[in-house]
């Protein structure tokens, strides 16, 4: 090992000595980008997008604390139910998503909620609806630097129960099944701009004749990063609005309260503890 501008550089990674030289942008043990420290985060984490969302989410932990907060990178730990639990935002899309897992993972974290937003795609997802993913379609490049494309982006099962659970419970209206995630947002939103109209529009219209739920920009990079790390991951979003439905004059209002989807996901944490407890996980 040598220091080199402050960065440790090891020769052979111990954790994974196959990829022989390895450089740790991290000093005494601090993870570089969220700038936390192994001990700070609890094994169950929810990861918002934005930074904003973190002392909301953070109200519902018994004691929350900030821990950090770097770039777009906030961080709070608390408890839940007795158990060390933690919010940490990601920004915007798969890159910076990626980055905070496997960053907390490196932590001590092993189970992983994304609550969010998204936009409708299926016409039966109305404004206000929550959506639960068991998947994602690949439409966006992070997920491609750690898995083949044929690989598939799947939400873990024991995740997705706790989450379809805690929403039953609370008696609130959702959906369960695949999501797209996308690098951009305006590529959806405005493609007959874009020099590749026709290829966004015929993916587009793929995505609905498959059922595709809604739309999003994190969970693909975030199941397939999950799967690498062997931890839990799902997703719970807030439908803000449906675009096709807008196309067909059906009712679509704005919903931009995102407190329903945070109370579930609160609710499949304290679930998943629990059950974590019974199976001394």
């Amino acid at each position: 090992m040598k220091q080199a501008f402050g960065w440790q550089i090891y020769r052979i990674d111990k954790d994974c000595p196959e990829r022989g030289i390895c450089m740790h942008y991290a000093e005494e043990e601090m993870q570089y980008h969220l700038q936390i420290h192994n001990g700070q985060v609890g094994k169950y984490v929810i990861l918002p997008g934005d930074p904003k969302r973190c002392e909301k989410i953070a109200a519902y932990f018994e004691h929350p604390v900030l821990i950090a907060d770097s770039r777009e990178f906030v961080t709070y730990t608390g408890t839940l139910e007795g158990e060390t639990v933690s919010v940490t935002s990601t920004g915007i899309g798969g890159p910076s998503a990626a980055i905070a897992m496997e960053e907390l993972f490196k932590a001590g974290a092993h189970t992983f909620i994304r609550v969010g937003t998204c936009g409708g795609i299926d016409t039966e997802v109305q404004s206000g609806d929550l959506v639960i993913a068991t998947g994602a379609v690949r439409a966006e490049g992070t997920s491609r630097e750690y898995a083949p494309i044929e690989y598939p982006a799947v939400a873990n099962l024991d995740v997705i129960c706790a989450l379809r659970e805690a929403a039953r419970d609370q008696a609130i209206r959702f959906h369960t099944g695949v999501v797209q995630s996308k690098d951009s947002f305006y590529g959806q939103h405005e493609p007959q701009v874009m020099p590749v109209d026709y290829m966004l529009q015929q993916h587009w219209g793929a995505w609905k004749k498959m059922g595709c739920l809604a739309s999003e920009m994190e969970s693909a990079a975030l199941f397939i990063v999950a799967q690498y790390l062997r931890v839990r991951c799902g997703a719970v979003f807030l439908t803000m609005a449906n675009q096709e439905r807008e196309v067909l004059g059906l009712s679509n209002p704005v919903v931009h309260d995102t407190d329903m989807a945070v109370r579930v996901g609160v609710e499949a944490l304290k679930k998943l503890i629990e059950q974590d407890r019974m199976t001394k996980l």
